[in-house]
């Protein structure tokens, strides 16, 4: 594996493991404002936040419940007994730490003090918060896929305008036009229906300029580019007529001939603007995707579900590990007492069930539960193949995790496996 793809892979796995944390720090939930959160920038003295936290933990002690007094204290002092193990200043991309108590069920609660050392984005400011949940949000921002477009497509009878965020089209603003039909009403001298007709248009292309300034221009530093679709002449005729606000205009770095202009036109103009999306992540996710019905349908290079794909993943054959991003499931492993070992899916939000061994019908006792990700990961690093993870928010991912398991894998070779 080269050294790029194991960088590559290495940020997957780190990206996968802080969502799975964020997750489970989301599902704890505290009695009152007890559960504390600190964000460290990086430029932070360690010094400086311990001074804080002292401060916090001095002031705690006007809170009027000895309860969440209490909690509040005992998490503060966790939090700094954390900062013990830091030098003069946090590492790289800064420092996040969640301390507090819990509710565990029947009415009690467990201190539970979670370490989160440079983030895929740096922390930028120092927060101190303290509620009944964690805060989670800055994080979950970090892990947002990358890239902004703004997505417009437009005919003459209706316009709709959005976004695409990294993977996601976003339908925000539609209109429909006044435009008449190209046939005269009434005893109209065509002159003057074809004056009438071409102000109709003209103020319906202001209106759709008006919704894309609207929407675009207060973002417009952020953009990555703006996509415009319809029929031709239609969004030649928008686009040559200066409508658009001049910063946007310049953004513009595609334009596309699609069908529809309604919300599905958003999409059909993300697909038809591939090649200016080349290295945007829904076009690499869609491209994976592509490549692994064709194999498929041919019969070869191409395995699915959790048991076939693990097989070749062991087996070495497996060039392209597919996993679903919506996947939360843990792997079983079971041996009878006959020494047969065997391995079973099950969500992971599940206890684990009872197994009986496929060979000898013999009561097979637990012997590891683990990620089912972390697991397949794990032996695709060791068998140097590259991880995707592929999002649900098209057709085709989303027929990975319903159609297919969630697992799925592009074959160096056909094993018949």
């Amino acid at each position: 594996m080269s050294s790029e793809v194991e960088e590559e892979a290495s940020e997957d796995r780190r990206k996968y493991e802080f969502r799975k944390v964020i997750e489970e720090l989301q599902e704890y939930e505290g009695s009152g404002t007890q559960l504390v959160t600190i964000y460290i920038p990086e430029d932070k003295k360690i010094s400086d936040v311990v001074a804080h936290v002292t401060q916090e933990h001095s002031e705690a002690s006007n809170i009027k419940s000895k309860q969440t007094r209490t909690n509040v204290q005992d998490a503060l002092k966790s939090i700094k007994d954390r900062l013990r193990y830091y030098d003069t200043f946090p590492p790289e991309n800064g420092l996040v730490i969640f301390s507090g108590a819990v509710d565990s069920g029947g009415g009690r609660t467990e201190m539970v003090t979670r370490t989160l050392e440079s983030p895929p984005d740096p922390v930028t400011s120092f927060r101190y918060h303290c509620d009944a949940a964690f805060l989670t949000e800055p994080l979950e921002h970090m892990l947002e896929d990358k890239g902004l477009f703004g997505l417009i497509v437009l005919d003459r009878r209706e316009a709709n305008v959005g976004w695409l965020k990294g993977k996601r089209v976003e339908p925000v603003k539609s209109a429909e036009s006044l435009v008449p039909g190209k046939q005269r009403k009434g005893g109209q001298s065509a002159q003057r229906f074809a004056r009438l007709r071409l102000e109709a248009i003209d103020n319906f292309y202001q209106e759709i300029a008006e919704m894309a300034d609207d929407l675009f221009v207060p973002r417009r530093h952020e953009l990555d580019g703006i996509l415009v679709g319809g029929p031709s002449p239609t969004k030649d005729e928008f686009l040559d007529g200066d409508y658009l606000h001049h910063e946007l205009q310049d953004k513009v770095i595609s334009k596309a001939d699609v069908s529809y202009t309604d919300e599905s036109g958003l999409y059909d103009l993300v697909d038809a603007s591939q090649e200016a999306l080349s290295d945007q992540a829904i076009v690499e996710d869609k491209n994976q995707m592509e490549e692994f019905f064709e194999k498929l349908n041919t019969g070869e290079e191409a395995t699915y579900g959790f048991e076939q794909t693990r097989r070749n993943l062991i087996m070495g054959s497996v060039d392209r590990l597919l996993i679903s991003e919506d996947l939360r499931s843990d792997v079983v492993v079971y041996e009878c007492e006959n020494g047969h070992e065997e391995y079973e899916l099950i969500d992971s939000r599940h206890d684990t069930p009872e197994h009986e061994c496929s060979e000898c019908r013999e009561q097979s006792e637990v012997q590891e539960r683990e990620d089912a990700i972390e697991h397949l990961m794990s032996i695709a690093e060791q068998r140097g193949t590259e991880t995707k993870f592929i999002s649900t928010d098209f057709e085709k991912g989303e027929q990975l995790m319903d159609a297919f398991g969630g697992i799925a894998g592009i074959l160096r070779y056909s094993t018949g496996v």
